[in-house]
């Protein structure tokens, strides 16, 4: 029967030829979204030539893909007998994917046409092939014309229709048909008359943030390094390996032991070919690491600029049963795509977790035909707002002194940063056009006065840093300092391999897809333990300038925040030992003496399990007292444990005084540090100020001690400026000219504060 369907298809293409302006019945279909619109605008170069060799990857439909939304449905509710027993690739594919024998069909019908299969993968949502225009022409009953790209300096081939098909042949879409909008990374490089220090270590000394400093930020204390997990990278070129090489050796911590495995698609070589775009590759290393330093691996997949997404996607589903985190730096055109998101949902499914950069181009504009219209496929926004992936935005940090620690965060806008030459750049966020609202985001409230859609997706979900950060590249270890939603996403990743870490030593199973999670914690009373709630700042910029602005809770520029390490991870990672206490560590602070403050500080410790578990607290810290080092919680009971300064704590002389505690689960077996700190202060008298050739500052110090001077030029500036590196006292007194404090500015404000 499949050999006679084929024949009366090759005698009815035969046809479709000789006769123009014939109406296909229902045997036929025709598959939509091929065609830029752009096309019906610009007259046509040139035919593509018959001979030029093209690649495609042919999507086919999931077989049953209302039970897999079913699946998910319930493998994601944790009332659910089935929370979280997500299923193998092997096993998904017999349940819900395409079957063998339309695997074959498919087969089949390309080779019958000419082309040739060029990969094949396990679970059969994509089908490679390769072959001359000319075949891709007959197969698909369109002609492959050439057009001049109307905003680049290049010629682009697209069809001049929609491919035709037969009704009964499993095939979804096709990628490769037009070249119209490539692949682009989401990442940006920072004018060196444009850097500004935010508290980085990085070690060029620019105080751009660079390996430890975004665990000192985001998971502050913890012993975890990823261990045991794997992360894989979505990528359109190569990399240079002594880039990647130089970062891990200089940022230490064992990231030079993480091994870099390189899954390489469509006979790419992997020699990069844009250096640019390799360095894209180099960050997304590096965040991966940066935030996961003891990795069991990180697993590049990668292809040409002339890439295939859903070959990448699905290399990274199908692969192996132990890459758990999985992060894109990179938009494409073309979207949204069914089989793309067929591989989305597939990934959930087996427990994978997904971070995609949200994109760089500010707010997302209204409407699929927009300027920057998250769903335009013309424009290289996919996959941005597909609900079954966590979308992952940017936030400017600004940290303590060399990275020690958090201090905050606003929406990464470099139009607001940098000014009108940098409209545009920043941390994307809008409503899609075309998906509708997804269940775990109805419980956001007032959405509408957010700026968001009741019915349709919002993004993003999420965010983490975005802007100076440190990295080499151009393949001779050349410092540099970007930004870009493309450093939060492997961030996010890396951040993944410490939850499924704290989740595997506890005996829990990966988390997989966290937005019905995250979602869940964003609306209980937990939200501000386990975020950083992001609340200044805005993505608007030329074309949308009253769109969108940060909020309390949920907005479309980060999403719910940024994660409060710790904390975040025992909620995600299953520990049913939860904290209800705000900030990522508790600081005593005060002169020498006393008294400091606060006075005292309270933790309240919840089981948010049935069943009664044991805890424990270790007190690292000889100049504190807790209150309570143990007991037992019963199922969903929660206990009070304060802690206060021991009367000797006012006997230390000045400096900064760390220490931690030890937070257990004994019935799990899972441990959190939570950092504490004693910051005994000089007394600061007798800052004066003397105009003569400069400003000349002075303050009475403590000899041992160090200061940093910063400054202002305008009080309602949101921060501070080093004047600059920190000073460290010789002697009673302390001196410092600023020679640019009249030149450059009508006015300054000065102060002096202590390092810690």
């Amino acid at each position: 029967m499949m050999k006679l369907s084929t024949r009366l298809f090759g005698l009815l293409l035969v046809s479709s030829v000789l006769i123009t302006g014939v109406v296909y019945g229902a045997e036929w279909k025709t598959l939509p979204g091929h065609v830029p619109s752009a096309v019906s605008k610009l007259n046509a170069t040139g035919r593509l030539a018959a001979t030029n060799q093209m690649r495609l990857a042919i999507g086919l439909p999931l077989r049953n893909p209302a039970g897999l939304s079913n699946f998910l449905a319930e493998v994601y509710n944790p009332a659910s007998p089935h929370y979280r027993h997500f299923l193998t690739v092997d096993q998904l594919t017999a349940r819900f994917g395409p079957t063998e024998q339309d695997y074959e069909a498919v087969k089949q019908f390309v080779r019958s046409n000419g082309l040739a299969v060029s990969g094949t993968f396990g679970n059969r949502l994509v089908l490679d092939v390769t072959g001359p225009a000319a075949a891709v022409e007959k197969t698909w009953q369109v002609n492959l014309r050439t057009y001049r790209h109307p905003t680049e300096a290049r010629t682009f081939y697209a069809p001049d229709g929609e491919p035709r098909v037969a009704a009964t042949l499993p095939v979804a879409d096709i990628q490769g048909l037009t070249d119209y909008a490539r692949p682009h990374a989401k990442r940006h490089r920072i004018p060196w008359a444009k850097q500004a220090a935010k508290g980085g270590s990085a070690p060029d000394g620019s105080g751009a943030y660079f390996g430890n400093d975004f665990r000192n930020a985001y998971v502050p204390g913890t012993a975890l390094t990823g261990a045991g997990q794997m992360v894989g990278l979505f990528e359109f070129d190569g990399f240079f390996t002594n880039d990647v090489a130089a970062y891990a050796q200089a940022a230490g911590g064992g990231r030079s032991h993480i091994p870099i495995q390189v899954v390489r698609l469509e006979e790419f070589d992997g020699i990069p070919t844009d250096v640019d775009n390799s360095s894209e590759v180099s960050l997304d290393i590096d965040m991966a690491m940066a935030m996961a330093p003891g990795l069991a691996g990180i697993v590049v997949f990668e292809t040409d600029t002339n890439g295939l997404p859903n070959d990448l996607l699905d290399a990274m589903l199908t692969y192996s049963n132990t890459v758990h985190q999985l992060s894109c730096s990179w938009g494409w055109g073309g979207g949204p795509s069914n089989t793309t998101e067929a591989i989305f949902q597939s990934m959930d499914a087996v427990g994978q977790s997904f971070f995609n950069a949200s994109g760089d181009t500010d707010a997302f504009t209204a409407g699929n035909t927009s300027s920057n219209s998250v769903d335009n496929p013309e424009l290289q926004n996919a996959p941005s707002s597909s609900p079954s992936i966590t979308q992952v935005g940017a936030t400017t940090l600004t940290m303590k002194g060399a990275g020690s620690g958090y201090n905050s965060e606003t929406v990464w806008n470099w139009g607001v940063e940098y000014g009108a030459n940098y409209d545009g750049v920043g941390s994307s966020g809008g409503v899609s056009s075309y998906y509708p609202l997804p269940w775990w985001q109805t419980n956001v409230s007032n959405m509408t006065a957010r700026g968001g859609s009741t019915s349709n997706r919002n993004i993003p979900d999420v965010a983490l840093t975005g802007d100076n950060v440190f990295e080499y590249d151009g393949g001779n270890q050349t410092p540099d300092i970007v930004g870009g939603t493309s450093c939060a996403a492997p961030l996010w990743a890396g951040f993944m391999a410490l939850v499924n870490q704290s989740a595997a030593e506890g005996g829990w199973p990966e988390v997989g897809f966290i937005n019905p999670a995250v979602y869940a914690i964003g609306a209980g009373s937990g939200y501000s333990t386990c975020f950083h709630d992001i609340t200044t700042g805005n993505n608007t910029w030329s074309e949308s300038p009253d769109l969108f602005h940060a909020t309390a809770g949920y907005d479309l520029c980060t999403g719910l925040g940024t994660p409060n390490g710790m904390f975040m991870i025992a909620v995600l990672g299953g520990d049913s030992l939860g904290f209800a206490a705000g900030g990522g560590g508790y600081d005593f602070i005060g002169p020498f003496g006393g008294p400091f403050s606060p006075a005292a500080a309270t933790f309240t410790l919840t089981n948010t399990s049935t069943t009664a578990l044991a805890w424990t607290v270790t007190n690292n810290a000889s100049w504190l007292s807790v209150g309570a080092t143990g007991g037992s919680l019963a199922g969903r009971g929660f206990t009070n444990v304060t802690i206060t300064l021991l009367a000797s704590a006012t006997n230390y002389a000045t400096g900064y005084y760390s220490s931690s505690l030890l937070f257990s689960n004994a019935t799990l077996h899972v441990s959190h540090q939570v950092p504490v700190a004693l910051e005994v202060q000089g007394a600061l008298t007798g800052l004066t100020a003397v105009w003569d050739n400069g400003v000349q500052l002075a303050w009475n110090a403590v000899a041992g001690q160090s200061y940093q001077v910063q400054y202002k030029t305008n009080l309602a500036q949101a921060d501070w400026i080093d004047l600059g590196s920190s000073v460290t006292a010789s002697a009673a007194t302390v001196s410092l000219t600023d020679t640019n404090g009249v030149q450059s500015s009508q006015q300054r404000f000065y102060r002096v504060s202590l390092v810690q």
